[in-house]
């Protein structure tokens, strides 16, 4: 199984092709291709290459599937004896993308259809 960790949007997180991620809000439309280039390590099928911060010619491809907003967290802050309560809440804005393919040196090492079948 090949996999890259990559870095977007602030996070960094393991993709495997033909499954999505949410991640912090991406700007551009929905069905966009994106290429992402801060991509700090491969591993093909034992194979692994690591970047010094990125691997050199390494690209991964995403659709942007959906936006959307994340569960709500709530925020409550209270100070005790004071009668002084907050109750805050807040959702994260998010892009929902479908990783594509998985690039090393130009060539295409891990696809949907590879990862499918």
């Amino acid at each position: 199984m090949a996999y890259a960790i990559i870095e977007i949007a602030g996070q960094q997180i393991r993709v495997e092709p033909s499954r999505f991620y949410d991640v912090n809000r991406l700007v551009g439309d929905v069905d966009s291709q994106i290429d992402i280039d801060r991509v700090l390590l491969v591993n093909n099928e034992g194979d692994i290459s690591v970047g010094a911060p990125v691997v050199e010619g390494a690209i991964v491809q995403a659709t942007v599937m959906r936006h959307l907003r994340g569960r709500k967290v709530i925020v409550y802050k209270m100070q005790p004896k004071k009668k002084t309560r907050k109750k805050r809440g807040h959702r994260q804005e998010l892009t929902r993308i479908m990783i594509d393919s998985i690039s090393l040196g130009g060539s295409a090492i891990a696809t949907k259809e590879q990862a499918n079948g």
